[in-house]
């Protein structure tokens, strides 16, 4: 009995949720993602690196016996604020956890959508509204 209470008692904390925001966007996966880029660009960020999931999706869906094509396109972006981090660090230095901060285009049939995933955590709240400006900068009509 002991033993199982000690082993609760040291057990971390259950993770919090995140939602995934999806935004349409009426244009094609290249103005997407040029929209995204540019709004990323806008709020005086500097986009580190781009995954290409899509692709690689389609690539190694060969190798490993996958009959289902997921995407059209699909590309995430990463980026970091050093304004907006350090503010969510200095309320929890945990939230190094989830720098740099993705969002993503994605193409599926006739459906184009730009997104991100929001944060539950209350000191987390800046990123969110960070996620959510650019999103509506990108998909602005």
């Amino acid at each position: 009995m002991l033993r199982t209470l000690a082993l609760l008692i040291t057990l971390p904390a259950a993770a919090t949720a995140q939602e995934v925001i999806t935004h349409a966007y009426d244009g094609s996966f290249e103005e997407a993602t040029f929209a995204l880029e540019n709004a990323i660009i806008g709020e005086g960020l500097v986009v580190d690196h781009i995954s290409h999931v899509g692709e690689m999706l389609a690539r190694t869906g060969a190798d490993i016996g996958a009959e289902t094509h997921l995407f059209d396109a699909a590309d995430v972006y990463l980026f970091c604020s050093a304004t907006t981090s350090r503010e969510v660090m200095q309320a929890d230095p945990k939230n190094l956890a989830f720098c740099p901060y993705a969002m993503f285009v994605e193409s599926r049939g006739a459906e184009t959508k730009i997104g991100y995933r929001s944060f539950a955590r209350e000191s987390m709240a800046p990123v969110n509204a960070l996620l959510a400006r650019i999103a509506a900068a990108a998909t602005e009509f």
